[in-house]
């Protein structure tokens, strides 16, 4: 298996891990975005947030709110984001699902993703686009 998600999983390669029950495991990210950076994990292996069953990922958020909370509070941080990647292009490195949890500082250098303007008529171009595909 060359999954490194995987292999921390069953424990072949150590990790700092925060929370694990037999669906979820939690663990510290190796090169943290800020202090306290987390990844939580289903057990279950699947690349990605759309090729995994909608339990696992029920069961997997579930934990990353608590966990997300926890962090918080351990901390002392003032926010947090979760997030989680699909694809090359969206920054995916490890393919095997997974939900960051960052936690968020006043003044911690961090900054969003740049915005940009849309007009009214394109965003309502893309949206009847998007909505084509969910019918």
């Amino acid at each position: 298996m060359d999954c490194v998600f995987c292999k921390i999983i069953c424990k072949e390669i150590p990790s700092d891990i925060i929370f694990e029950d037999d669906k979820v495991m939690a663990f510290m990210d190796i090169r943290p975005v800020s202090r306290g950076h987390a990844l939580v994990v289903p057990k279950e292996h699947k690349a990605d947030i759309v090729e995994t069953d909608d339990d696992v990922i029920s069961d997997t958020v579930l934990e990353a709110k608590k966990i997300a909370a926890a962090i918080q509070h351990a901390l002392h941080a003032d926010g947090f984001t979760i997030s989680t990647n699909r694809g090359e292009a969206a920054g995916q490195t490890v393919f095997h699902l997974h939900f960051h949890i960052i936690p968020r500082y006043r003044r911690d250098g961090l900054t969003a993703w740049p915005h940009q303007d849309t007009t009214p008529e394109t965003r309502s171009q893309i949206a009847a686009e998007i909505k084509k595909q969910l019918l």
